[in-house]
């Protein structure tokens, strides 16, 4: 989140890096209707997989479906509050031990 995002607002941009592009959310009173249009695949840099799955459980998001295997490749299919689907994948150079 920006600095100046906060848990609840009705706006929340999420910032990247430079050149990477952030990502702006915005809360609308319509509820999902349909399959979503974009899908964003994250790749935490902060903290493993599965940890960030936790961490964004915690946030509020609810697991819809784990595809982790047994060797530790894999991703998790999250959905917001809203019903919006997103994957976490390992993270940048994370190895399968780590996951």
């Amino acid at each position: 989140m920006s600095d100046v995002d906060e848990p609840g607002d009705d706006e929340v941009l999420v910032e990247a890096p430079s050149p990477v592009p952030g990502l702006l959310f915005i809360r609308v009173p319509e509820a999902k209707t349909v399959k979503n249009r974009v899908h964003v695949d994250w790749q935490p840099t902060e903290r493993g997989r599965d940890d960030e799955v936790k961490r964004l459980m915690a946030l509020g998001a609810t697991l819809h479906e784990d595809h982790r295997t047994a060797d530790g490749r894999g991703w998790v299919t999250l959905l917001d509050p809203e019903g919006n689907e997103f994957c976490v994948e390992q993270g940048k150079g994370q190895s399968t031990a780590q996951a």
